[in-house]
This record gives C-alpha cells, structure tokens and sequence, in this order.
C-alpha cells in the first residue's frame, strides 16, 4: 500500500489558507460557477421555511461542518481550502427596491442565493499513486434546495457527503460506494457533523486504492471498446423489461459521445497507438465524462461508473458472460 503522509509543517492561520486554495477547480463543469466560502457567507441571503420562517442550513454552514469534520480525523498535515461550484442562482431585491426596473438595480438592493452547490476539500497528505499519477484523499458534499420544500415548516433537511480520491492528473473524482452517502437527513448542524464523522470512520480507503490499482491488470482492444460502448448506447433504449438482471448504468449518451471521443485523444487516459486501454483508463474516462453532470445527480453518477468499470473487470476476471463486453480475446 503506497498511502503516505506528508511530513507536518508548522504554520500560522493565514498560511493554511493562501496555500491551501487549489489552482484547479474543475471536479465539475457543467453549468456552474466557481465561488468563494466568504462569498455565500457574506453575500449571499439565507433560505428559510416559508411558514414559520425557520432557516435552513446555509451553505457556508454545511461547507464548515464537513471541513471541520475532516481536520478532526486527518489532524497530520493541512486540510485544504474548498473549491465550491455552484449553479441556479435565485435572485431577489430588498424591500426598499420593489417596484425599480431590474436594470436600474444597485448592488445592495439585490440579493441572491444558489439553489445547488456542490464543493471538495483535497487532504494532500493522504495520498496513493497508481500507474504514476497521484491521488490525493478528498472529501465533500451536495446541496440542492431543490430537494427541499421551502414551502412549508421547518423539516429534516437533505445532503449528499463523500469521502474519495481526487486523480491531480485530470481533477477527476473517484468516488466508491462505501464513501458515498447520498441521501443524509439531519435536522441540524451537529447531526450533519455526526454522521460525516460516521462516513469518513467506516470509508476503506486502502480497499479503494487496492480495487483501482487492479484496475491496470484488464485491457481491451479497440474492437471490444467499440462492442462496449455500442451496447452502452442500446442500454439506454431498453425498456425496462428488457433491463431486467442487467448492470444499472446511469451514463448518459452525451456522456458516452465524449468517453469515445476521448478514448482517441485525451491527453492522459486514451488508447495506445493499438487501440489497447486498461479499464483503469477507460474509468478515468468515465470519470471525465461523468463532470459533464448537474451538481444534483454528479455524485451518484461518479460513483456509478467506479461499480460499472470494476463490474466489467469482475466479468474479465472470472471469464463470466457479460452483456456489455466481447466474450473472446479479452487481454489479461
């Protein structure tokens, strides 16, 4: 096992924060903005229970809550700053602007706040490195107001937390099902530090690792890539009768174009000169293609595709009959 930690360094709050923030943001893509932690904590209203005007957990909150939860258990080195992305920003106006045109608007009579937010904080000294590229331990959380009726009194709200790895070649997330709670209810602050606690304990992180390096020992040709990914575009037209007792594969057909499209030249993770990929490449494509999600459904797909690629490597493995893979000549 190659989980390291980095040696500890000794430094003032105001370093922890200038070196901690990540120069790439881009764990996701689609239809989002990058924020910052003392934007939605400054400049940002707070959504509250319409008929009883009780708040709900702001994002800023939640943000803190998992962070803090993280320096607890990972007290060895620095735990970074989060990236935050947000998307589906709901605007408002204060009460003195009411009736102003929209144009004529100053700065301090709108308001705002952001209906889906999704953010990740790396823990750097946490680290492994398979086929040479280093993944550092990752954590972090979901949020959509969607899933939430603001309509009514105050109730158990709802959070998506993660605990995995972040691959520092490409951005991709590599999330497994142990680190993933994808529906947690809590009703307040300390309930959600709880159980992010309970999350982080039970994740196996050298298990993960482990299930990824194996992931290099499987390769297929082009051929067997093309017979995949064609029966991955079927999948998605079958009627669910037709499912029945086959993998519930949640990538989308756009998202199939661009693993295609990236099995020739992306820059990192495409085929040899041959057409030969090892399914650890082909889940990094998978992981590429799977940013290209809404904040609200990336997590559950992410993690999807880390069961779909070792469920392909469990057919080649054991030589079992598989819907989406060739039965002959598959590359040990």
């Amino acid at each position: 096992m190659e989980l390291t930690t980095a040696t500890q360094q000794v430094v003032n709050s105001h370093e922890v924060v200038s070196s901690s923030i990540s120069n790439n943001n881009k764990f996701i893509e689609a239809n989002t903005q990058e924020v910052t932690l003392s934007h939605l904590k400054q400049d940002c209203v707070i959504p509250v229970f319409a008929k009883d005007n009780e708040t709900t957990i702001p994002h800023f909150e939640f943000i803190s809550a998992v962070r803090e939860t993280a320096q607890h258990l990972f007290p060895e080195g620095t735990v970074m700053m989060p990236n935050i992305r947000t998307s589906h920003v709901i605007k408002g106006r204060i009460p003195s602007a009411i009736g102003k045109p929209a144009k004529e608007l100053l700065e301090h009579e709108k308001t705002i706040y952001y209906e889906r937010m999704a953010f990740m904080v790396e823990i750097p000294h946490v680290h492994a490195y398979i086929n040479n590229q280093k993944l550092n331990l990752t954590v972090g959380g979901v949020r959509s107001y969607s899933e939430q009726n603001l309509f009514s009194k105050k109730s158990i709200e709802k959070f998506k937390i993660f605990i995995g790895f972040k691959n520092m070649v490409c951005c991709n997330l590599c999330i497994a099902t142990d680190g993933l709670k994808d529906d947690l209810r809590v009703s307040s602050v300390d309930e959600l530090k709880a159980k992010t606690h309970d999350l982080f304990l039970t994740y196996n992180q050298e298990q993960q690792v482990d299930v990824m390096r194996q992931l290099q020992d499987y390769t297929i040709n082009q051929e067997q890539f093309a017979h995949l990914v064609g029966k991955m575009k079927l999948h998605n037209c079958l009627d669910n009768n037709q499912k029945q007792g086959l993998f519930e594969l949640k990538t989308t057909d756009s998202q199939i174009n661009n693993i295609i499209k990236n099995y020739v030249d992306d820059p990192h993770f495409s085929a040899d000169h041959n057409g030969y990929i090892t399914l650890w490449n082909l889940y990094n494509l998978f992981t590429e293609s799977s940013k290209s999600n809404y904040i609200d459904n990336f997590l559950s797909r992410n993690c999807n595709t880390y069961e779909f690629v070792n469920h392909l490597g469990g057919a080649i493995k054991n030589n079992e009959d598989n819907y989406f893979l060739q039965n002959n000549d598959v590359v040990h």
